[in-house]
Formats: C-alpha cells, structure tokens, sequence
C-alpha cells in the first residue's frame, strides 16, 4: 500500500536577483514532473548535489510548500528531522522545548510525561536536558531533534541530512531506531550525501538532478551515479 504518491509534481521559487544595484526576479523550478510511490515501511533515499530539489522535495511531503502543478498523496502523521533547531525556541531548555513541540504534534495529555521521559532518556543529554538549547553543539541538537521526532509516533519520518552533524555513537544509535521503526511499519524518507549510510538505511533510492528523477531503484545500482 503507497503512502506516498507523486503525480507529476512541480515546485517553482521566485527569486530576487541582484545585479550591479538592479533588481529582477526570476522564477525557478525547483521539481519538474516528479512522480513516484513509497509504500508503507520502505526506506527511501532521495540523493542528488546540492540544489537538486532534495529538500524541496521533504517539503511538500511535511505540507510547509503547496505543489504549482500535478498531485500529491500522504496516507498517515508525518513528523521531520530538517534543519537543526528548526521548531525550538533557543532561551527555553531542552526540556522544555521537548513539551511545547510535544503538544504542537498532537501528543495526548495522559500518556504526555511518558513520552517526555523516553524523549529525555533517548537523548542522552544529561543535565543539559535542563539549559537553555542556545548553549547546545549541533551534535546535541540533532539528539534532541532525533529524540523528538521518533517517539510523537510518525507514520512517516523525514530525515535530511541531519544525523551527520552527530558523533559516532549518536550516529549509531539513531540508525538502530531507524530500523526499529521500519520493523514496526513506519516509513522513512532519508536525504543524505553519506552514500554509505544510504546503501546501509535504504531499499530504494531516487536520484534527482536539476529537479528532474533521472534514475530510481536499488542502492548498489543508483549510489554510483
């Protein structure tokens, strides 16, 4: 069963340029015709250089961008793991960004202190749980980000590139969840430049260049493009 379904889907930004004091806008096409399933369960890995649509393309899966043209499917909760900090408010503590973006997903209010506490445990942050996130490395971010976004129970995740920022043993711990979650059904969709975590996350990969999907299957056959 596809809980993800593009029909040819286009994304365009208009951009401002400018050029020796003059001003022109332009408008881009971040994704041109893009159509493709994921079932439910399946990882999938979007790899492409930078400005291939990659992250344009985690967008419009989470709905923060509404596609130009074609259609698009999501059967089910999503949660994502984009841009470090994104969704934290820097002067709270860890804590207490962990309950403001708890109740913002939806969390139940009698399984809430729960779930905070395998958030906290899972992060592994210690008694900076308790200071403000402004003092946080990126390392300690996408702890806390990763914690948060795999225990609001997602039917799909979206991961862009975020779990290079983490030291080895993070790193190794997040993928453990990762195929924990993908035994229990949820679905993942995985934006890396690390082909090694790809080949060892992924069952199916999609290249994008320029917008376009100019090659989709399995890892050993799409990771040397």
């Amino acid at each position: 069963m596809s809980v993800i379904e593009f029909n040819n889907v286009w994304e365009k930004y208009r951009i401002k340029f400018v050029r020796e004091t003059k001003v022109s806008w332009e408008e881009v096409w971040a994704l041109e015709d893009v159509s493709f399933k994921v079932d439910r369960g399946e990882i999938l890995g979007v790899i492409g250089e930078n400005g291939a649509g990659k992250t344009t393309l985690l967008k419009l899966i989470a709905g923060m961008l509404m596609s130009d043209k074609g259609d698009i499917n999501i059967q089910g909760k999503v949660s994502t793991l984009m841009e470090l900090g994104a969704g934290f408010n820097p002067e709270f503590t860890g804590r207490e960004n962990i309950i403001v973006n708890a109740r913002i997903y939806g969390l139940e209010e009698d399984n809430l202190q729960e779930r905070i506490a395998e958030i906290v445990e899972f992060a592994g942050l210690g008694k900076f749980i308790d200071a403000p996130i402004k003092y946080y490395s990126q390392g300690m971010y996408m702890r806390l980000a990763f914690a948060l976004a795999i225990f609001v129970e997602p039917d799909i995740l979206l991961i862009d590139d975020i779990l290079a920022v983490g030291d080895e043993e993070a790193q190794q711990k997040c993928i453990k969840k990762i195929f924990e979650l993908k035994e229990s059904g949820k679905t993942i969709i995985l934006v890396s430049h690390n082909m090694d975590m790809v080949s060892r996350l992924c069952n199916r990969i999609i290249l994008l260049e320029k917008g376009r999907i100019i090659k989709e299957g399995l890892p050993p056959k799409i990771i040397p493009y």
